[in-house]
């Protein structure tokens, strides 16, 4: 196992409780028990995104409790700092990967995922790295199988007006990324939206399928532009609205990347049967996968959309 400053069966003293390590389960996380004899999660790293991320889930898990929680704050010993933050039996690519989730089960997990959203988005921050490994789940008892979901690591989530969203920083999963964050444009909250609609088309294929995966391996030189390729291929073309957000370069490097798209080799995903997904699944993944992120909906307006009652 990786090198960790931390030890198993070492005793940590936070402000709310005494936690005993129990399994390393990566250089930075650990499990631990609580003198409850409750399961928790020691999450302890040198970077700023830990910091990042108690501020986060400070400022928002009181209003959203689809947020996983923070539960404490370790005091001792006090380096490396720590964070003590709630155990879920699995995460969503896991759990859809070993038995695909029903419809059910993928809107309970898209609803709670967006009731999140909508928190953080409200007060302009992005989460930026949306993706099925990022939401947690525990499964239920008798008949249901899932019975919470938690939207979780934000170390990453910075404000609409940070120089991370004004710079395009890259963020995120590349095969879950915006178009607009893979351009390295200018990025907001909708770019947390394109990310959840990519992640919905995962969850209702099931198997570890990802419709934006390339068939070039990750440090492939042409992995990110084979990315844009596909966002053409089932959502282009990429419309002219583009030359009002992106410079001359970009818009040529947009029109290299759809003409290596024949047009044979399209796949509208409107014109995707029934035979693959519901009706009523085709139209509100149409109403969210916008390659113009000023088109997309609000996280307030998709908690709202009638498939939730469908």
């Amino acid at each position: 196992m990786m090198s960790s400053p931390f030890g198993l069966g070492q005793l940590l003293k936070g402000k709310l409780s005494m936690y005993t390590l129990t399994k390393q389960l990566h250089q930075s996380i650990w499990l631990a028990i609580n003198q409850s004899e409750e399961t928790v999660v020691i999450k302890s790293v040198r970077h700023f995104r830990l910091e990042n991320e108690r501020d986060v889930l400070k400022r928002f898990q009181a209003r959203a409790p689809s947020l996983r929680p923070l539960v404490d704050e370790i005091e001792d010993p006090s380096d490396p700092p720590a964070l003590v933050l709630k155990y879920l039996d699995d995460d969503v690519l896991h759990a859809s990967t070993a038995k695909k989730l029903t419809r059910p089960e993928v809107k309970y997990v898209i609803r709670n995922v967006l009731e999140a959203l909508k928190v953080m988005h409200e007060d302009g921050y992005v989460h930026t790295d949306i993706k099925p490994d990022n939401v947690l789940v525990n499964y239920g008892r008798g008949g249901t199988r899932i019975a919470d979901v938690k939207l979780a690591d934000c170390g990453s989530a910075v404000h609409n007006d940070s120089k991370y969203a004004k710079e395009g920083y890259l963020i995120g999963a590349p095969i879950f990324r915006s178009p607009e964050a893979q351009l390295r444009l200018r990025w907001n909250t909708a770019t947390d939206i394109w990310s959840l609609g990519t992640m919905l088309i995962s969850l209702l294929w099931g198997q570890n399928w990802h419709i934006f995966k390339p068939d070039v391996p990750v440090d492939h030189e042409h992995y990110d532009l084979k990315i844009l390729m596909k966002h053409h291929q089932y959502f282009g073309p990429f419309p002219l609205s583009y030359r009002e957000i992106a410079d001359e370069d970009t818009l040529t490097l947009l029109a290299y990347a759809m003409r290596g798209v024949p047009h044979e080799i399209m796949k509208p995903f409107q014109y995707i049967t029934e035979r693959e997904i519901t009706k009523e699944d085709k139209v509100f993944v149409l109403k969210i996968m916008k390659l113009d992120p000023r088109d997309r909906p609000t996280a307030k307006e998709l908690l709202q959309d009638k498939w939730f009652e469908e």
